[in-house]
């Protein structure tokens, strides 16, 4: 649904590993260590063309086997991959990369077919340009005259802000100073793709689930693809740092929620390497006997979920309302603010969270904001801190909220009820007649998203009323449901009035990651969040999202100071909030009960970028037997302390790089 790293929320992470990693806990020697990682997919791809798409379906599969000029090591600092070396000038402006010699292209059948050379990346952002890419956002206002090339005032490519200086040499010039550019690369609009390849494979290349269609410089190759089964990958022998590759195989399972405790069946059975496990589930307390020792929580991980607000919905074939008096009177209340809050403070997180996590872990994975609160800090203040800050200049009903991760600081039914009865005095004057029915969307396949949406509609009706608000929740097909939000073409086939099947994975290290993708000129997402595609849209404009668009284009023309960066930024989240016209929910991958056979924190660990431990496996080592969390533990304390202590040392290299 990233559309840039948007993704379906319904099943909440499952193919994310988020184990991180680290040494410290005991494992098989590199000899005797299981080569063969297992676990679930999700989602199939509607391409394999991880140029164009921004969708988590296809970086699932094609992330492992592509790799850009910089991947990300254990601890989070970007670290060379294709980029042997890089240089930035003085003004911030021009970014030169010297191309790692003897890199290679091969076939899904491992056999060599070129070397790769800095065209290749003048290419990938060509095609990007030429096919629109889903993730254009990420580049068309940073690289100098893209803009003019994808708006048709220039024709010429040569004119774009990159350019091969030679085989080995790579240069961007952007159109200003922007301090987390080399974050952005790790995305996959930037990585390569080979001219020749792409041409010869015309109509062809990039298809669904055609391993052979693409070409492989990754420590994995694609090898085979079937929609709805399995998806499988092999060890690239060839590949230049394969000392680091420590699995020999992949294999993923499709995964569509209907039975929880297949996970856990699978790991036990060593089919699986890791299991997300399910307090909720029938088989739980049989779990919990069995691997007591062995259950432990994730990380907390930087992707959101949450549900989305249709303010200008135009289909209605879903639906349980009746009359065209109910259509109206919906589409009025949801375009009044003090209505979209009393629900944002009506839904008790905590308990729509324990349908995933359980009573114990419910709370772990609340979130109360669009961006991570503290994805970003300025000085002592983390970036929550900055938004509370400011959110009381919104009203009273914002003093004292507290938006850190881990506690709903949302619910508040007192709170619901006030701005509720403000929007009922409006809209009753507007002709508005209740109760206001809202459709959700629910895939009937998913226990814990039929579980969360449940839990949705008893709080919402609980507090506010059943003679005021009705969710009328409606139970579709995995296929049904992606067509009216994931896959929808276009903002008139989103046929919803509230989705919980939205969320966002952020792509580098800024907090315009987050906040980019809601401005009004971002059609692909706001059709997925919102419900509208139009930047002049008349329903975007009477909410107020002119307003949002120049608080985030503020924040964004901030180079010089970060800490004043984040502080605009922090402005552009307090009016979000605000709007309330996004509802935050959960965590949309870590914080979550698991038990594993991979060394804690040996994997790659990445807040932003398709290198994660989510989808990336380069790194990780498997044991024999399954972690303990006095394993965890120790691993984790080892390596938060490696951490800091390697960040610090990346940022004060970082002037060497300067020239």
């Amino acid at each position: 649904m990233k559309k840039s790293r948007v993704f379906v929320a319904t099943g909440v992470a499952l193919l994310a590993t988020s184990v991180l990693a680290a040494c410290g806990a005991s494992k098989s020697s590199d000899s005797t260590a299981p080569k063969a990682y297992g676990y679930v997919y999700t989602s199939d791809p509607e391409t394999l063309d991880y140029i164009v798409s921004g969708k988590q379906s296809t970086k699932a599969v094609t992330s492992n086997g592509i790799d850009g000029l910089f991947t990300n090591d254990k601890y989070g600092n970007l670290t060379p991959a294709v980029a042997e070396d890089w240089s930035v000038s003085q003004d911030g402006l021009t970014y030169t990369y010297k191309i790692r010699k003897g890199v290679k292209w091969f076939t899904s059948d491992g056999e060599e077919y070129a070397e790769v050379t800095a065209k290749d990346f003048v290419n990938g952002l060509k095609h990007a340009a030429d096919k629109k890419s889903e993730a254009l956002y990420l580049a068309q206002d940073s690289v100098k005259g893209l803009s003019d090339y994808l708006s048709g005032a220039s024709a010429d490519f040569s004119t774009v802000g990159i350019k091969a200086v030679d085989d080995y040499t790579l240069q961007y010039t952007l159109n200003q100073a922007e301090p987390f550019w080399n974050s952005k690369l790790v995305y996959s609009i930037f990585w390569p793709l080979n001219e020749e390849f792409e041409t010869s494979k015309g109509a062809d290349f990039a298809k669904s689930t055609d391993p052979t269609s693409l070409l492989y410089n990754g420590p994995f190759l694609l090898k085979a693809l079937t929609a709805k089964s399995s998806v499988e990958f092999a060890k690239n022998e060839q590949y230049w740092d394969k000392d680091n590759v420590h699995l020999d195989t992949i294999t993923l399972a499709y995964y569509d929620g209907s039975d929880q405790e297949s996970l856990e069946r699978n790991f036990t059975s060593g089919a699986y390497s890791y299991a997300r496990l399910f307090p909720t589930s029938s088989n739980y307390s049989k779990v919990e006997e069995d691997y007591k020792d062995n259950i432990y929580y994730t990380q907390p991980g930087s992707g959101i979920a949450g549900l989305g607000v249709n303010i200008d919905r135009q289909n209605y074939n879903y639906t349980s309302k009746t009359t065209d008096a109910e259509k109206t009177s919906t589409k009025k209340a949801l375009l009044n603010k003090d209505f979209r809050q009393a629900l944002n403070f009506a839904l008790d997180r905590s308990t729509y969270s324990a349908q995933v996590n359980g009573k114990d872990g419910a709370v772990r994975a609340v979130r109360n904001l669009f961006v991570k609160p503290d994805f970003v800090s300025a000085g002592e203040k983390t970036f929550g801190d900055l938004v509370a800050d400011k959110m009381t200049a919104y009203g009273d009903e914002w003093k004292g909220v507290s938006f850190a991760d881990g506690q709903d600081g949302l619910f508040d039914a007192d709170k619901a009820k006030a701005e509720f009865a403000k929007a009922k005095k409006a809209l009753e004057a507007e002709g508005v007649t209740f109760p206001i029915h809202l459709d959700v969307p629910m895939d009937q396949t998913s226990k814990n998203f039929i579980a969360r949406m449940q839990s949705f509609k008893q709080s919402i009706e609980n507090v506010l009323g059943t003679e005021n608000v009705i969710i009328d929740l409606q139970q579709m097909t995995s296929d049904e449901l992606l067509n009216i939000t994931y896959y929808a073409g276009s903002a008139a086939a989103e046929d919803w009035d509230l989705s919980g099947a939205v969320g966002w994975n952020p792509d580098f290290e800024d907090p315009s990651t987050y906040l980019d993708i809601l401005k009004t000129t971002n059609s692909t997402q706001t059709k997925t969040y919102m419900g509208y595609d139009d930047p002049n849209n008349a329903a975007a404009s009477q909410v107020g999202l002119k307003e949002y668009d120049k608080l985030v284009d503020e924040a964004g023309a901030e180079t010089s100071n970060l800490n004043v960066r984040y502080e605009k930024y922090a402005a552009a989240q307090a009016w979000l909030t605000d709007s309330s016209l996004f509802i935050p929910t959960m965590m949309a991958n870590g914080a979550a009960p698991v038990i594993s056979r991979v060394v804690p924190f040996t994997s790659a660990y990445a807040q932003a970028g398709d290198k994660g431990a989510d989808i990336y496996f380069k790194y990780i080592e498997l044991q024999d037997k399954p972690v303990t969390k006095k394993e965890y533990d120790q691993a984790r304390e080892k390596w938060l302390k490696e951490k800091k202590e390697s960040n610090e040392k990346v940022q004060k290299e970082l002037a060497n790089h300067v020239k």
